[in-house]
């Protein structure tokens, strides 16, 4: 089944999926519209849990599905949360002090992407693209993140994910 992101009434959709007893739904979208998806799950009594990527593990989403919430979401990020990156506390300050707010969702993931362009620039000794391209691929660097460095196919050595889900508020 499907939706669009202008949707907020789920009830055909869900009365359909209640119809085959799912083991879980899968939502890839967003907390506003997760929010009302989840109260909706749960008025129909559908017992599945609902499982989505970071947009919908926010603290939005505490308010959008009220009681709905408790142990009936599952989140995948693709990362790690900031407490446990090698990094993270560190970066935490140092974002915090010079911009006045608290680290924002990716930032840590754009500075470490930034950071390997900037080691590729340092191994190519170029400024040509196809030379900081091709150096990409020899870039091993302690991140933020975790340990950047890439596999033949341009993918992370060593990716992170956190599962999360939201219990007792």
């Amino acid at each position: 089944e499907y939706t669009t992101d202008k949707a907020f009434d789920f009830g055909a959709p869900l009365t359909l999926l209640k119809g085959n007893a799912p083991d879980a739904i899968f939502f890839g979208g967003m907390d506003t519209q997760g929010g009302p998806m989840l109260r909706q799950m749960r008025k129909l009594r559908i017992a599945a849990p609902l499982l989505g990527g970071d947009g919908l593990c926010t603290h939005e989403i505490l308010k959008l599905a009220g009681d709905a919430l408790d142990g009936n979401l599952v989140c995948a990020d693709g990362g790690r949360s900031l407490a446990k990156m090698p990094g993270g506390t560190a970066f935490a300050a140092r974002f915090t002090q010079k911009y006045g707010a608290p680290v924002q969702l990716y930032a840590p993931y754009a500075y470490d992407a930034m950071m390997a362009v900037y080691h590729a620039v340092l191994l190519a000794q170029s400024t040509d693209p196809a030379k900081i391209v091709d150096a990409l691929h020899r870039v091993d660097f302690q991140g933020v993140t975790g340990r950047i460095a890439f596999d033949a196919n341009g993918e992370l050595r060593n990716p992170a994910a956190t599962i999360s889900t939201f219990k007792g508020g």
